[in-house]
């Protein structure tokens, strides 16, 4: 006569080995449970009392926001239909998607192309260019306003050629600073892909362009959507350079709603409702574009390449 003795399994997959268990949860988890949903809660409240802030004074009066009313006593559209007089918003949004929008798409594609260049090659000056390209995101734009000016006045002076208050003076300042920066982007994004996908499209007969086109490009899409985001957010969140080098009618958003700003500080009471309205509106399709790209801007951000 035999007997069997039923003797339980530890760790089982089903129990700690299987991905996304809860004991596998608790395990990696770094913070407890209310800890963690203490710091969550107070991360929203950080960003959401702000943004809440600004919207129910967009809905009030001046008068009120200056007292410091949290709560408006009347809710009103009506800052919001002021903003396209008083502060030429339309003008300036018009211009800053122009510009912005033009720097977002040349840089993308001119980094996805130099980047493929300095990741796939090897030849002289190869490192050298990929420091530079890191070196360059330390130095502060203030250092690089004086000599940019005094290149295109000295250029619009020898050459005829008038660069300071134009649309493409302004993309071609806006795109020095973002092309090294999506470069290096797409650098990081590129080494995760793997090289037997061109390998096997070189046997099959493709060329360096039929590569780049046909395979780099379509799984490129995330690094692109995230350093062209990047690139965009610089002109469009731009004041310094964009004071500088526009005039009246190539103003951009940022420059009009520093403009109402000053001018109408020395009010009696300045009309905080329509800078409020003019916040929310200007930071609208910002959002918009992340909300639209969040899948790309997260696989872009992990440059997780292809698995």
């Amino acid at each position: 006569m035999s007997a069997t003795l039923d003797v339980p399994a530890i760790g089982t997959p089903d129990t700690v080995d299987r991905p996304g268990s809860r004991q596998q949860r608790e395990v990696t988890r770094l913070l407890p449970t209310w800890l963690l949903a203490f710091v969550v809660a107070a991360l929203c409240a950080f960003i959401l009392v702000p943004m809440l802030y600004v919207f129910l004074a967009s809905l009030n009066n001046d008068l009120s926001v200056a007292r410091g009313d949290f709560w408006p006593e009347t809710f009103s559209l009506e800052n919001y239909s002021k903003i396209w007089t008083s502060v030429g918003l339309a003008n300036g949004l018009m211009n800053s998607v122009i510009v912005a929008g033009l720097t977002a798409i040349v840089s993308a594609m001119l980094a996805v192309a130099t980047a493929y260049v300095l990741v796939r090659y090897e030849f002289r000056g190869r490192l050298t260019m990929l420091r530079g390209l890191l070196g360059l995101q330390s130095i502060p734009g203030t250092l690089l306003v004086l000599p940019v000016f005094v290149l295109y006045a000295s250029a619009a002076t020898v050459l005829g050629i008038q660069i300071i208050g134009t649309y493409w003076g302004l993309f071609l300042t806006y795109l020095t600073f973002a092309l090294p920066f999506s470069t290096w982007v797409m650098v990081t994004y590129l080494r995760g892909l793997p090289r037997e996908l061109e390998e096997a499209a070189r046997i099959d007969g493709a060329s360096n362009m039929g590569i780049l086109t046909k395979i780099i490009l379509p799984l490129s899409w995330p690094g692109i959507i995230v350093s062209g985001i990047f690139a965009f957010l610089l002109g469009w969140n731009d004041v310094l350079f964009a004071s500088v080098m526009t005039r009246p009618e190539t103003q951009t958003a940022a420059v009009a709603l520093q403009i109402f700003a000053t001018s109408t500080e020395s009010g009696a009471v300045p009309y905080y409702g329509q800078m409020m309205a003019s916040a929310l509106v200007c930071a609208a399709p910002v959002v918009l574009l992340y909300l639209f790209f969040q899948r790309y801007l997260v696989g872009g951000l992990t440059a997780g390449g292809v698995k």
